[in-house]
């Protein structure tokens, strides 16, 4: 079985361009070429994008999938990496969470604060969006920033 690239991409549901970037991030191999030097994919090739589009899918960053595929191609190593790794990415999805159910609340707060029924000078929802102190806690970018660097 032999895939061009945009068959490869049909199968997977990867853009053409996504797919020659994971071949440059080295992430897929060089594909081998036909005499018109087209690029050809086999059955390896077609489940090594589908293993990083469900990385991808769950979150997974780039340089966890590469540590992942390195692991993959070692069979014989142990899984304690690829534990520590999904590990991390189930702590940032928790922490994701955390910070979009915080973020929530305080929209739903905002939105709660206001009838809809004076004039925009009186609207609660403008005044909070203008004013950071109407918050109940802070939600700005350097708090999440810090969160994530920590």
């Amino acid at each position: 079985m032999f895939l061009s690239i945009g068959d490869l991409a049909a199968r997977t549901g990867a853009k053409v361009p996504t797919i020659r970037y994971y071949e440059s991030r080295g992430l897929l191999a060089a594909p081998l070429r036909s005499a018109g030097n087209q690029r050809r994919y086999g059955r390896a090739e077609l489940e090594r994008l589908g293993f990083i589009r469900h990385a991808r899918d769950l979150g997974f960053s780039l340089e966890a999938i590469a540590a992942l595929i390195e692991l993959q191609d070692h069979p014989d190593r142990a899984c304690k990496s690829a534990t520590r790794i999904a590990q991390g990415q189930l702590g940032a999805v928790r922490e994701k969470i955390r910070r979009l159910r915080a973020l929530e609340a305080e929209l739903a707060r905002i939105a709660e604060g206001c009838t809809g029924d004076g004039a925009a000078r009186d609207c609660y929802v403008l005044a909070s969006l203008a004013d950071h102190e109407l918050c109940a806690r802070d939600h700005s970018i350097e708090a999440r920033s810090s969160t994530q660097r920590s």
